[in-house]
Formats: C-alpha cells, sequence, structure tokens
C-alpha cells in the first residue's frame, strides 16, 4: 500500500473586525506613524507604509523575549496594509492584513492574521494567544486611540495584576503615587493631596533635564474602588483646564484601569498619549516587583 503524502492543513484565518467613530484618514494615520504605533501597539524604531520596508520589534511574555520580524507587502492609503510577520529563530511565516472601510464619518476595521498554523506546536504560539492579543490591541486600544483623538480626548486602557483594593490605594495614598507617578526618568518631589470630592492636589513631577513640571488641580468626584474625577491645571498652561477620569473595573481578580483625559493644546497634547503610557507602565513595574519580592 502506498504512503498517504503528508498534507498540510491550512487553518482558518483569525479575523478581528471593530467600527471605529472616526474618519478613515485618521484611522490610516493611528496605522503607519510610527510615533501613533507606539500608544496603541509595539514601540517600532522606523516604520514606513512602502513595499518592502522591513521593520522590527521585541515583546516579552511569559520570561522569554520573542523577536518579531515583519516586511510591508501591501500599502494602500486609506484601505489597506499588509505585512508578513514571523519569528527570528523560529519556524513558520504568517500575513497581517489590515483593511480600512469607510462608513460616512466612521471606519470599519478588519484585522485579518493568517498563516499561524506554521509556526510551532507551543504554547506561546497558541491561536487563542493570538486571538486575545488582537482583539485588545484592535478592539480596545486602537478604538480607543483613534476615538478619544477624533474627540479631543486621550483614551488608555490597561490590566493590571493586582486587585481592585490594592490599586486604589497605589492610586489614592500620597506614599504610593511618588512610587510611580510620571512617564519614564520623573520623580514626584512633590505631592500634597486634599483626596476628597471638592478637595485640591499639587504635584510636581522633576524631568531627567532636572527640571520641574508642577500642576495642581481639584477633586470633582471620588466613588472607592470605581472612579476618581480631577481636573488639572499645568503651570506653563495657565487658564486651561483638563479633565481626568480614572475607572477601576474587576476583570478576574486583576484590574481593568481606563484613563480618558481631554487633549491639552500644541506640543502638550501630542505628547499626551505617550506620558501616561510611560507613566502606567511605571505603575505596572511597582506591582511586578512587588510581587517578585512577595510584599
Amino acid at each position: 500500500m502506498a504512503a498517504k503524502p503528508n498534507v498540510v492543513t491550512k487553518d482558518e484565518p483569525l479575523v478581528v473586525e471593530r467600527t471605529f467613530d472616526a474618519p478613515v484618514a485618521l484611522v490610516w494615520e493611528a496605522l503607519t506613524d510610527k510615533d501613533d504605533i507606539k500608544q496603541w501597539s509595539f514601540e517600532l524604531r522606523e516604520f514606513a507604509p512602502v513595499v518592502g520596508f522591513e521593520f522590527q520589534f521585541d515583546v516579552e511574555h511569559e520570561g522569554f523575549k520573542y523577536c518579531h520580524r515583519c516586511k510591508v507587502t501591501e500599502a494602500i492609503p486609506n484601505k489597506r496594509l499588509a505585512y508578513t510577520w514571523r519569528y527570528e529563530g523560529y519556524a513558520g511565516d504568517s500575513l497581517v492584513t489590515f483593511e480600512l472601510f469607510a462608513q460616512g464619518n466612521k471606519t470599519k476595521v478588519r484585522l485579518t492574521h493568517e498563516g499561524l498554523e506554521t509556526f510551532p506546536k507551543l504554547p506561546a504560539f497558541a491561536m487563542a494567544n493570538f486571538a486575545a492579543g488582537w482583539t485588545e490591541i484592535v478592539g480596545t486600544s486602537l478604538k480607543n486611540f483613534v476615538e478619544g483623538r477624533h474627540a479631543g480626548e486621550m483614551i488608555l486602557t490597561r490590566v493590571f495584576d493586582a486587585p481592585r483594593e490594592l490599586m486604589w490605594k497605589l492610586w489614592t495614598e500620597p506614599e504610593h503615587i511618588r512610587k510611580w507617578w510620571g512617564p519614564k526618568g520623573f520623580t514626584l518631589p512633590g505631592c500634597e493631596m486634599d483626596f476628597r470630592p471638592g478637595g485640591t492636589y499639587r504635584f510636581v513631577m522633576r524631568g531627567p533635564d532636572g527640571l520641574d513640571n508642577p500642576f495642581h488641580g481639584m477633586y470633582r468626584d471620588i466613588v472607592r474602588n470605581e472612579r476618581i474625577v480631577f481636573t488639572a491645571i499645568l503651570d506653563n498652561l495657565p487658564g486651561h483646564e483638563l479633565v481626568t477620569t480614572v475607572t477601576f473595573a474587576e476583570d478576574g481578580g486583576k484590574t481593568k484601569l481606563t484613563v480618558r483625559q481631554t487633549t491639552p493644546p500644541g506640543e502638550a497634547g501630542r505628547g499626551q498619549n505617550q506620558g501616561w503610557s510611560e507613566t502606567l507602565a511605571r505603575l505596572a513595574d511597582l506591582l511586578a516587583g512587588e510581587a517578585k519580592h512577595g510584599r
């Protein structure tokens, strides 16, 4: 009897679709501008929506670093972006495609990731991991980024491996806030808080250059373990008041944290997402360090 041929079965591609309340040009910019990309996805040294452009980035997962190597295969402005996706040191090659469909002033986004069956049969490359990752990236991070920018507001969502009670303490007690508040390289030498509805606060952030960046505001609304609403006036932008809402949601023993903030004008607005992203990353690092030392 003749041996049966070794046939590789092609799996159904992973597809994630969402409709964004933002015009297609804004979504395309978020997909193709490297400074925008790092606000909702991965930090890239360089990126250009040009066929043949190669880029790379690293992601750590459960203690292992995975080096992603990609190459743009298609780039049709405001319509379609595709690039290959493989892992250095591992077999397999796949294709990621973003398709944009204008629907009036809204945009339907379809993400397709095909060729996942070519990767090694390891837990790290399980379909469920890709599905969860892309659903979070497209359905939450990218959606919040473009809709917030369209509405003149920044929206960031992160899930922290900590219960709400602990997260609330880290946000509401000065001795904890001093450990993580501010972008990478910043410290918080000034932290005065009258934490109650109608109470005021004053923070002084000191940058890596040694310059102080003071701001102050008032707590408008406080619901324990659920919500904080506060204003902020930067000393270098007098008369312009920002409004920030931070919500804490239970997520299976973890905490889903969402930060919404109105956008300041000029250069401050352009750096807003990065500043908050780095600040929340410092908070995550603090929690990881505490867990590592069993505190």
